[in-house]
């Protein structure tokens, strides 16, 4: 949002439709779940007035199954035709509720993100392009549902980078969630941590562009350059 706030562009790939979801509003056939949740993310990225969006068809709770390669060429397009500086994704842990969709999307887009500049792989998925750095999200919770016992042991992805929100943004984003509203027993579940983390967001920044260190880095532009 911070981005899209500044006047960059911002694109939303999403892999799955989550026809498997465990809250359902009612729907009955994964099919029809599965056009909710399309419909919930088109209204939720007009909110956030992101530029452009997409879901794929890939079977929700089974991205572990299918293929790797075929994953990342699809992800290697959008990169080479939406061209970003930065890219983000899921951190590796799986996020919030560890889901192990999450933790290929985190695998995937990596990849992507490194392949995405090299000629020799996928030459046909469009002109080359390097993005500039990589960050995965970090939460400081996890909130599983029926396993309250990760909430202590799960090994989760740290930050190197923290951003505040303001009042008016940080409603925003709550309005966006809510849009997914097949999904509101997630943020029933969860709401008490969500209300104290709803202005902060945290990244891990996993790669950039050269060779050094992490260090002073201030904001998702920091060291971008022609943005």
């Amino acid at each position: 949002m911070l981005a899209r706030a500044a006047g960059a562009e911002t694109y939303v790939l999403c892999f799955t439709d989550g026809q498997a979801g465990h809250f359902r509003a009612g729907a009955t056939a994964d099919a029809d779940l599965g056009k909710l949740r399309r419909a919930e993310m088109d209204a939720a990225s007009a909110l956030l007035g992101v530029t452009e969006h997409e879901v794929l068809d890939f079977p929700d709770g089974e991205l572990a199954q299918q293929n790797f390669e075929k994953m990342v060429q699809i992800v290697v397009e959008k990169i080479r035709r939406w061209r970003p500086q930065v890219v983000l994704t899921f951190g590796s842990d799986g996020g919030v509720n560890l889901h192990k969709d999450h933790t290929m999307v985190s695998m995937v887009a990596t990849a992507a993100f490194h392949w995405a500049s090299r000629g020799e792989l996928f030459p046909d998925a469009g002109p080359v392009h390097a993005a500039q750095k990589l960050y995965w999200v970090s939460t400081p919770f996890v909130s599983v549902r029926d396993r309250p016992e990760l909430t202590r042991t799960a090994a989760t992805v740290p930050w190197t980078l923290t951003l505040e929100l303001n009042d008016n943004l940080a409603n925003r984003k709550l309005e966006a969630f809510k849009k997914h509203s097949s999904q509101q027993g997630v943020l029933q579940r969860i709401s008490d941590q969500v209300r104290n983390v709803m202005k902060t967001e945290r990244y891990l920044l996993v790669a950039k562009r050269g060779i050094g260190r992490v260090e002073g880095d201030a904001d998702l532009w920091d060291g971008v350059e022609d943005r």
